[in-house]
């Protein structure tokens, strides 16, 4: 157990702990809720070009994760493509609510 120079628990161990202990606690559908709720928090504080740039954010870094992105001309889309349609889908979505 990481502790500090009193001897006390850390905030890293006590954040693990905790973590664990609610992991124990709660079922699939009580992170599905709180996911939702963020999800819903985040969408009313955030723009289409928040949006927009997490989308082209995960995109590049799944494309430079080692796996390549799409070598091309097979149809599909790149990682770095997806990520940013998903982001532009997410913000149109967000625009009509």
């Amino acid at each position: 157990m990481a502790r500090n120079d009193d001897n006390k628990m850390s905030r890293e161990e006590a954040g693990r702990m905790g973590g664990e202990a609610t992991s124990k606690n709660h079922d699939k559908e009580f992170y599905q809720e709180i996911g939702e709720k963020g999800g819903e928090a985040t969408s009313r504080n955030h723009d289409k070009d928040f949006y927009q740039e997490i989308g082209q954010k995960g995109g590049e870094a799944r494309g430079n994760n080692g796996n390549g992105g799409n070598s091309g001309g097979d149809g599909k889309m790149s990682r770095e493509e997806a990520g940013r349609k998903g982001g532009e889908a997410r913000a149109r979505q967000r625009d009509r609510s």
